[in-house]
């Protein structure tokens, strides 16, 4: 769990900075840094994608992972995490800041290759380097995000807690399963909903992006049923 505390700190110093840095940053400023950021966000999914094999695994990923999410109702249930701490936090009148910041950096800290493959190094091997250095893009990510979208983004090393420490701890059981091909998929596929992140973040759409994480672990059980037949 060593790399995922590491993690989290790095995400509360970073966005501490953030909103520090806040106060001298106009709001035209702020919508330029977000935009600079979201094409960032979409360069990183769109290099993951290309770390498909097998384009037909992703498609059934994205559907199963999308229905499953779908049904769970998934974005719903993280935003009303995002809005009950917004009740209990914000004390500035400023509606939705806090949960828009929980959410998104919740999803950006969380989706990516680095996190998935990160904790599962940690709790197999003991190995932090990934992690670390996922760390310091986070810290770098929350200043960026903070000044732009608040409180709400510190938030998130709660979410990124629970979500690396549980892959972290299940590792050991996953390791016989992970293949160099499935972590390929599962890469691939998170990137997808790392682009789709990014054109929220453009404005350009509103997509429900939490409804489709399930997605990323799918790639594991369609491997292990076709080793089956």
């Amino acid at each position: 769990m060593f790399g995922t505390l590491v993690n989290c700190v790095a995400i509360v110093l970073g966005g501490g900075i953030g909103l520090i840095a806040k106060r001298g940053i106009s709001e035209k400023l702020n919508k330029s840094i977000m935009s600079a950021l979201a094409l960032c966000v979409f360069y990183i999914g769109i290099s993951g994608a290309m770390e498909c094999q097998n384009i037909l695994i992703v498609i059934l990923s994205m559907v199963i992972g999308t229905i499953i999410g779908e049904g769970l109702d998934l974005d719903e249930k993280i935003r009303r995490i995002g809005e009950g701490l917004e009740k209990r936090v914000n004390k500035n009148g400023e509606d939705g800041t806090i949960a828009k910041g929980f959410v998104t950096a919740s999803l950006l800290f969380c989706v990516g290759a680095m996190a998935i493959v990160g904790s599962l190094q940690s709790g197999i091997s003991g190995n932090h380097e990934t992690l670390f250095a996922k760390s310091l893009m986070d810290a770098v990510a929350a200043a960026v995000l903070s000044s732009t979208l608040g409180f709400g983004v510190l938030l998130s090393a709660g979410f990124v807690l629970v979500y690396q420490g549980a892959i972290t701890l299940c590792a050991s059981f996953l390791e016989p399963l992970l293949t160099d091909v499935i972590i390929a998929e599962m890469t691939c596929t998170g990137s997808l909903i790392i682009v789709a992140l990014s054109f929220n973040l453009l404005k350009i759409t509103n997509i429900k992006v939490m409804n489709y994480v399930p997605s990323v672990f799918v790639p594991i059980v369609i491997y292990w049923i076709l080793e089956l037949f």
